[in-house]
């Protein structure tokens, strides 16, 4: 069986049309058809190999809605049906014996999850997985609107829950856009009060609309310092390098700064930044496949739905450049129109 998709030929170059032939579906696999794939600043990085673990031609997309169309013999007890509604995130694989696995903890899978990207993306009209990573969807949560939570939504739903946040809490984020725009929201749902540093004073409205509590000016060095000792958690969805001594100073005794923006240089915290108030700094990458399946059955419970503009998947390369030119607002999902 032949398999249409968009993949890069090498780095950094636009995407062409590309048909591969697949192999036979592996016994633990799931064959999904896509309706839906969301773009995500880890697509571009991996398209344009800034982690050094591309290769090509490279078929990326990993925020993916769509139907089950087949599934492995293993598969087939497993409690999916064909033409049900499902998803699939960051995570295509894992080896489910390992420590990590048995605890529940696949994304941390000792022999290395493997990434969607790697097994072949969802910017393809098919796409395959391992059951346990192919996730249901919810009856009420739209397709259109899913494939974002498993990968920008899952990324910020961590934190939440390594650090208990409830509805005590009090919560920072830093950079308002695709993770940043879904975090808020989750932070809302669960109850806790929740601030925003952005850099864009213009997206101040937009950001309270999103339930934040208060809008920071992130390049306010006043405003950043009238925070101090406010926030049990501040998480951090940015890419790039900031001063990070204010946020640090944010933090109220036994608060925790966590990243999940990746920034390419070292965060430079002093020793007593952390010391003095018993803070701590930590970061953390995708979900295992309970913790995504916990999160799409808050998110249709909740209606907490990522703000999203469309492409057809035809217009691809132009989708991708509105997202490396910051016109994003907030999430770029693709149609599929093979």
């Amino acid at each position: 069986m032949k398999i249409k998709s968009y993949a890069a030929p090498a780095a950094g170059k636009p995407l062409e049309f590309y048909e591969y032939d697949a192999a036979p579906l592996g016994e633990e696999e799931v064959e999904v058809t896509v309706d839906y794939c969301g773009l995500c600043h880890s697509d571009l990085s991996m398209i344009d190999n800034e982690w050094g673990i591309s290769s090509y031609p490279l078929i990326a997309g990993h925020e993916v809605s769509g139907r089950v169309s087949a599934l492995g013999e293993s598969a087939k007890n497993k409690g999916l049906k064909i033409g049900q509604a499902v998803g699939i995130g960051w995570s295509a694989k894992s080896c489910l014996h390992c420590d990590a696995c048995i605890r529940g903890n696949h994304s941390n899978c000792e022999s290395g999850a493997t990434p969607t990207i790697l097994n072949r993306g969802g910017f393809a009209e098919k796409i395959r997985a391992d059951w346990q990573w192919v996730i249901p969807l919810p009856e009420a949560l739209d397709p259109t609107l899913a494939g974002p939570l498993l990968c920008g939504g899952i990324t910020v739903f961590k934190p939440l829950l390594m650090s208990q946040i409830n509805a005590m809490s009090r919560v920072g984020v830093i950079g308002i856009g695709g993770l940043g725009h879904l975090a808020v929201k989750l932070l809302k749902a669960l109850g806790a009060e929740v601030v925003a540093f952005s850099s864009n004073p213009s997206k101040k409205e937009s950001i309270l609309e999103l339930g934040a509590d208060e809008v920071v000016n992130s390049r306010d060095a006043e405003a950043l310092k009238a925070q101090a000792g406010r926030f049990d958690l501040i998480i951090s969805t940015v890419a790039v390098d900031l001063d990070w001594k204010p946020y640090f100073d944010a933090l109220a005794p036994e608060g925790k700064f966590h990243t999940v923006g990746a920034v390419m240089k070292p965060i430079q915290v002093a020793a007593f930044d952390l010391i003095a108030g018993d803070k701590s700094i930590g970061g953390s990458s995708t979900g295992s496949p309970g913790e995504l399946r916990s999160l799409l059955k808050l998110a249709a419970r909740k209606k907490i739905t990522p703000k999203i503009e469309t492409f057809p998947m035809s217009k691809i390369n132009d989708a991708l450049d509105h997202l490396r030119a910051g016109k994003a607002n907030f999430r770029v999902v693709l149609k599929a129109d093979f």
